[in-house]
């Protein structure tokens, strides 16, 4: 005798089956969006930032005359890793007023959003004043960052003029304001812990900024 229809057994098994393969489905689908989302938030937030430390620098003309060294001053992106015990990549974005070349928190730009400072220490601990998107690998899975136009053994920095030149480094020595201006596009690509890539271009003659 042919068997014409399904036990109540076999039908729970199917049903089951069935949930379990789509909940699978939708769950993958759920982190795939979800990696795409951390770098793309990252991705974002650095392109907002890059343009408003242009836009301060546009503002802000850090030329003094008494200051042969001035041009150190300007508004500054500057890529950092954590401290070795913590591991990972942040940034900071400021303006060397004591001309001591590292950045502290006052010397910081706000985000024009939260007021908070785009900054952090080496120990990459987010506070209440200071902005999380900076902490690239602790807030974003951030494992890499390259940047095309880098000239020393930092990880890579980019600085704004009121010229509206961009400079892919400040010299150290006096009335060199006008050196290390960029000649091409400086490209920064950022690399996720899934192997994601995503790369912002800075241009280098109109110092538009835009995602590709």
């Amino acid at each position: 005798m042919n068997k014409k229809s399904f036990s109540l057994l076999e039908l729970i098994f199917i049903l089951t089956l069935i949930t379990i393969i789509t909940a699978s489905f939708y769950s993958n689908t759920s982190f795939e969006k979800l990696k795409d989302n951390n770098i793309d938030t990252a991705t974002n937030r650095l392109v907002l930032y890059l343009k408003q430390t242009r836009y301060q620098a546009l503002l802000d003309d850090k030329k003094e005359l008494d200051e042969q060294k001035w041009h150190k001053k300007r508004w500054t992106l500057k890529f950092f890793e954590c401290d070795k015990s913590i591991g990972g990549i942040y940034y900071v974005i400021y303006s060397d007023e004591n001309l001591k070349g590292h950045p502290n928190k006052s010397e910081s730009l706000k985000d024009a959003l939260s007021n908070k400072y785009i900054y952090s220490s080496n120990s990459c601990v987010n506070s209440y004043d200071t902005s999380k998107y900076v902490l690239l690998t602790k807030v974003f899975g951030i494992q890499k960052v390259d940047v095309s136009c880098k000239m020393d053994s930092s990880l890579g920095k980019i600085s704004f003029g009121s010229d509206g030149w961009v400079y892919k480094k400040l010299s150290t020595n006096e009335n060199e304001h006008y050196k290390y201006r960029l000649t091409k596009p400086c490209i920064i690509k950022l690399i996720d812990k899934y192997n994601n890539k995503r790369e912002i271009v800075i241009e280098h003659e109109s110092g538009y900024i835009y995602k590709i």
